[in-house]
């Protein structure tokens, strides 16, 4: 009878960013200026949620390679366990992986204290166990915050984020109006955008003309 082979656990490893210091809040992160310490001037970070994506995220990663562009990727665990290589590939490629919870409950302010440290610790073990990155940011779905959800983001050792730019991409506005919104972005902002949840061929496409507008505009991307 053949035994087949263990599939191996990741080493954990150092991310491929310059980190900072962990320190517990009440409210969100919204603007790289809340971090501490805060970042260079100058500087903008695009956050990526609801992936992977076996459509979409190659795409979003294909353009970020190309303008040598550094995100941050908010990832399901679910998506993750189902798309285990495609989320090995956002942290080989140097972008920051972090927690969205385990399946995206948009009702995660109404949770039971058992149910919401599930969402939380079994996404971080899944996105743990396949990049080998411990995540240290975690983003509520939905930008749904209660005291409960803050508490249990600190317990775990993450800091929550928000954004203070949101195209609103997920609901399919049109490539124009997502790029427009991200163009206007300003330094020191956290924008939002989605490489899972559905189609999100519009934000690619918006996304390969407003990456190259905001560098012009001598801003420079970086992790959170």
């Amino acid at each position: 009878m053949h035994t087949p082979t263990p599939t191996p656990t990741p080493t954990p490893r150092p991310p491929a960013w310059t980190q900072s210091p962990l320190t517990a809040v009440n409210t969100p992160i919204r603007e790289l200026t809340d971090l501490s310490p805060a970042p260079p001037p100058n500087t903008i970070a695009l956050t990526i949620d609801d992936g992977p994506h076996p459509e979409y995220t190659p795409q979003v990663l294909d353009v970020l390679a190309e303008h040598q562009v550094t995100a941050t990727f908010f990832m399901i665990g679910e998506q993750v366990k189902e798309y285990p290589r495609l989320a090995r590939r956002i942290a080989d490629a140097g972008h920051q992986v972090c927690n969205h919870t385990m399946t995206h409950p948009l009702s995660i302010t109404n949770l039971s204290a058992k149910r919401l440290r599930k969402e939380i610790v079994d996404a971080h073990d899944s996105i743990a166990q396949v990049t080998g990155i411990v995540p240290t940011f975690f983003r509520s779905p939905g930008g749904a915050w209660s005291k409960r959800v803050l508490d249990m983001t600190a317990e775990h050792n993450m800091l929550p984020v928000d954004w203070a730019v949101d195209p609103r991409d997920w609901t399919r506005p049109g490539v124009a109006r997502i790029r427009r919104t991200l163009v206007a972005s300003k330094a020191g902002n956290i924008m939002l955008c989605h490489d899972g949840g559905g189609d999100r061929s519009q934000t690619v496409a918006a996304l390969r003309k407003a990456i190259p507008a905001l560098k012009k505009r001598g801003l420079t991307f970086v992790a959170l």
